[in-house]
């Protein structure tokens, strides 16, 4: 019995291991070659213990454990600029990833159940439940589509072009179903079944490289067009733990004014990130009203992220004014992060002394709105923090717009891999979508993207300074923008039937 026990604790180190090293697949480090092994190793295991129900969930646990808490620790920064959060780290630091880590426990169960053998169909299983699971994690309770395994391309643009038709979720589906294919080679399967497998693989992969290659040569030769203006993208590096000690909000102003460096007689957008005077709200921010008619000019207009109290709320907003601060239009944040922005079961744990960790006591309220904004004469969907993480959700109308853009505060994440993380989900929606990204971030990576996923200019973490946009190129309306997420229910229509057919025929 001992034995059993001592074999187990080895097993679920072993598999803890597995889900360890696949994080480093995922940005900053892009070593997505890892997953050929670790993926195949963690099917090779389930199938030698799928008739242990039980076992079987809590080695996906583990492993989903394992992964999650290398690439999410930074999660933890964010409790430490109030000593109230503090004693709250060890539980966030564990808790998050065991949470995130039940849908790869759900995945391998469901695998289980199916009672798979070592045949090309184990693949198949394993990789529609894993697809399946991960689709639910991205949506459920609000939904965290965070490092999804798909993440581990993200630095090869010709091979993600895919995007474009199949979004994130069906190519993600794709990319599990690619890294379980090492396992053929240890199947009771002929020699000649094995080869064609590797051979149509390579062939399939070699093929979607050839035509994102394609893709981006003909972007490339495609005509630039003119704005007829100026945008500047600030990025600031103003350090988070100053918001906290009361700083006079003049000094941000003047900081950013530097940076940003107006000139009264070119007409230019700046903007700003997410709630770069997060200190006040802009009802208060007349106050330093000569401060910008002393810098901007009326060819000037402004973009920035800034707290607004309306009707007893609190919106995270994204606000465009003109040198006089007035208010030309506006967007409130659709999408908020739980704890941070908002305390849930808040009078329950507002009772206990909790609250939301960004500053104040009161919750941010979500809107449901997200319009395309006109500002000159282009159109852009606004975007603040982590809302452009979510595939499928950007807008979903009739209308074309030009750009995305995202205003972010990164300074949450602190000096680790979540700013890099953060970014790379910009590259995505710039595919899925076909549209540039701009995106402004404070202590985090501001970028121009252009359609196919390519940054034509960048400030990294460490840096600051602005991103000077003149002209950029259009490009047309992806199969994705089209459809969405449905596309993500054809390939799971497509992969349950082939379940079902080879399942038949398993039993004949």
């Amino acid at each position: 019995m001992t034995l059993v026990y001592n074999n187990k604790i080895i097993l679920y180190l072993i598999v803890f291991s597995l889900g360890l090293i696949s994080s480093f697949s995922l940005p900053p480090y892009n070593l997505f070659y890892i997953n050929f092994f670790s993926y195949s190793v963690l099917l090779w295991i389930l199938l030698f213990n799928s008739k242990e129900k039980f076992v079987s969930f809590k080695i996906g646990w583990i492993f989903g454990f394992g992964y999650f808490i290398s690439n999410l620790y930074w999660i933890t920064h964010s409790l430490t600029f109030e000593d109230i959060f503090k004693p709250l780290i060890p539980f966030a630091l564990i808790l998050i990833p065991l949470f995130l880590g039940l849908f790869y426990g759900f995945s391998t169960l469901l695998f289980a159940f199916l009672n798979p053998k070592k045949n090309l169909l184990s693949i198949l299983i394993l990789g529609t439940s894993l697809s399946i699971f991960e689709f639910i994690r991205s949506f459920i309770l609000g939904g965290f589509p965070w490092n999804l395994i798909a993440f581990s391309f993200v630095n090869y643009l010709e091979f993600i072009q895919l995007l474009s038709i199949t979004g994130t979720y069906a190519f993600n589906s794709i990319i599990i179903l690619l890294f379980l294919l090492p396992t053929t080679l240890f199947f009771d399967i002929k020699k000649k079944i094995k080869i064609s497998i590797l051979i149509f693989s390579i062939f399939l992969c070699f093929t979607n490289y050839f035509w994102g290659n394609l893709n981006l040569r003909k972007h490339d030769l495609s005509e630039k067009k003119d704005l007829g203006f100026t945008i500047k993208v600030i990025s600031p590096k103003i350090n988070i733990d100053r918001y906290f000690q009361n700083e006079n909000p003049s000094e941000f102003i003047s900081e950013l004014i530097n940076i940003s460096e107006p000139n009264p007689s070119n007409e230019t957008i700046f903007i700003f990130p997410e709630g770069i005077l997060s200190s006040i709200y802009f009802e208060d921010i007349n106050k330093f009203k000569t401060l910008f008619l002393n810098n901007f000019s009326e060819k000037h207009k402004i973009i920035l992220g800034m707290n607004i109290y309306e009707k007893q709320k609190v919106y995270n907003s994204l606000l465009v004014l003109d040198n006089e601060l007035n208010i030309l239009e506006k967007y409130y944040k659709n999408k908020l992060v739980p704890f941070g922005e908002f305390l849930p079961f808040e009078k329950i744990l507002g009772n206990v002394g909790f609250k939301k960790i960004t500053q104040g006591y009161q919750s941010f309220s979500a809107d449901k709105r997200r319009d395309i904004i006109r500002l000159n004469n282009f159109n852009f969907i606004p975007l603040i923090c982590y809302e452009i993480i979510y595939s499928g959700k950007i807008y979903r109308g009739e209308n074309n717009y030009d750009f995305i853009l995202n205003i972010s505060e990164d300074g949450w994440f602190g000096n680790s891999i979540g700013p890099y993380q953060h970014y790379y989900h910009s590259i995505f929606r710039s595919i899925e979508e076909g549209k540039s990204v701009v995106r402004s971030s404070n202590n985090g990576i501001s970028a121009f993207i252009n359609p196919k996923g390519q940054a034509i200019d960048m400030i990294l973490t460490t840096d600051k300074g602005f991103i000077e946009i003149n002209s950029f190129k259009k490009s047309n309306k992806t199969i994705f923008s089209s459809f969405g997420n449905k596309i993500f229910f054809y390939f799971l229509f497509i992969y349950i039937s082939l379940i079902f057919f080879l399942k038949l025929r398993e039993n004949k």
